[in-house]
């Protein structure tokens, strides 16, 4: 009876390290998968982390759409233009071509509007639009519209200067025909090189103004950066004003000063002020007065050093306060002309103020004069607030 039990046992005895063999290759096989997928998704999650970093660290406008539309990523650029809007894409143009591109698995590079939205600016997006792996879609997107704007701005820019240009050089042409048609008339000869000194020094000024303002206008637009006494640049602006200011008899009057200090270029913030002085002396009535002065000032927080320039003259109309700063803009053409004025003045003046952190603002009544005011960021340095005395703005 035992004997017969005997191969019995051992064949369970068999059957049963056969299954512990089995359940043991089991057990090593589903670890060694599910250790395979755990370093997959670390590796996942780590290709996830250096791809946002990547993104946050484009230049471009960059967004990680998933699967069902969701934003896993998108970079401070990307918001800027509104590619995203809470957790889904920022518009419909954006989303119906991360649909297209998801279904077709093709990538798409070319334009996308941004619709207009009540406060928003129509923008027109250069695009790379790519699928990714699990259905995600990257896009990459930068403001065409800005690029066009600039492109006709110089364009405008170009075509104001070659007309602007076009006026002193055609007049030096024609007193240069003039003085020789007239050789053998001394008076007639010294009257037209008389005026052709005036023309050249026009469009020398002309010349002048138009470099400054292209080197105003780039990146880095401060030549030296020192710590400055306002009131030495507001001095040194009326020193240059004085003999244009003697010719037309009109009186510069420094009213008012207090202590205080700017971060700058020193000849840039001369020249700034030098020209708010000159357009209230080329817009005033003969020995009529130009007044300045220097404020200290405090709003939210923040103190500032306003440089004001006032005059009693002919004013400025509403209408063309808008649009003073704009190059080449003039109130009164034939006035401007006849005082020398190129018409970069107060646009040169914006920038400086841009530049220096700053800007400029108007104050006109027509018949009552006008007030232009330079408001700058204070430096404090080793003064305390307490040291300057500021007046709060309302």
């Amino acid at each position: 009876m035992m004997s017969g039990m005997e191969p019995a046992i051992a064949g369970l005895v068999g059957a049963g390290v056969a299954l512990l063999c089995c359940i043991f290759a089991y057990v090593l096989v589903r670890g060694r998968d599910d250790w395979r997928r755990r370093e997959a998704q670390r590796t996942a999650d780590k290709a996830s982390r250096e791809l946002s970093d990547a993104l946050h660290v484009l230049q471009s406008g960059a967004l990680l759409v998933g699967p069902h539309d969701e934003i896993l990523v998108v970079n401070q650029q990307g918001e800027a233009l509104g590619l995203a809007r809470g957790n889904r894409v920022g518009f419909a143009n954006l989303l119906h071509k991360v649909r297209e591109v998801r279904v077709l698995q093709q990538p798409y590079k070319g334009p996308v509007m941004r619709e207009m939205r009540p406060g928003d600016e129509r923008l027109e997006l250069a695009t790379s639009i790519a699928p990714m792996l699990d259905d995600n879609v990257l896009v990459i997107a930068d403001d065409e519209s800005t690029r066009k704007r600039v492109e006709a701005v110089r364009r405008d820019f170009v075509a104001n200067i070659s007309h602007e240009l076009k006026t002193p050089i055609g007049a030096v042409s024609v007193l240069a025909e003039a003085i020789g048609a007239a050789k053998d008339d001394p008076a007639a000869v010294a009257r037209f090189v008389d005026k052709m000194q005036l023309e050249t020094t026009r469009l020398a000024e002309l010349v002048n103004q138009i470099i400054e303002l292209s080197r105003l206008q780039s990146e880095d637009p401060l030549l030296t950066r020192e710590v400055l006494d306002i009131t030495e640049v507001v001095r040194e602006a009326i020193s240059r004003s004085q003999e244009r200011a003697r010719q037309r008899g009109v009186s510069l009057i420094l009213a008012r000063t207090t202590e205080a200090r700017v971060m700058g270029d020193r000849w840039q913030l001369a020249d700034a002020v030098t020209n708010l002085v000159q357009n209230a002396i080329n817009y005033s009535d003969e020995r009529a007065r130009v007044t300045l002065s220097v404020v200290a000032t405090g709003a939210d927080g923040d103190q500032f050093v306003e440089i004001k320039v006032s005059d009693n003259g002919i004013g400025i109309q509403p209408e063309d306060q808008e649009r003073i700063f704009e190059r080449f803009y003039r109130v009164d053409y034939g006035r401007s002309r006849r005082s020398g004025g190129t018409g970069l003045g107060l646009s040169i003046v914006r920038h400086i103020a841009l530049a220096h952190g700053g800007s400029v603002r108007v104050w006109s009544r027509p018949g009552q004069g006008s007030t232009f005011t330079l408001q700058l960021p204070a430096y404090l340095g080793t003064h305390a607030a307490s040291d300057i005395d500021i007046e709060e703005n309302d």
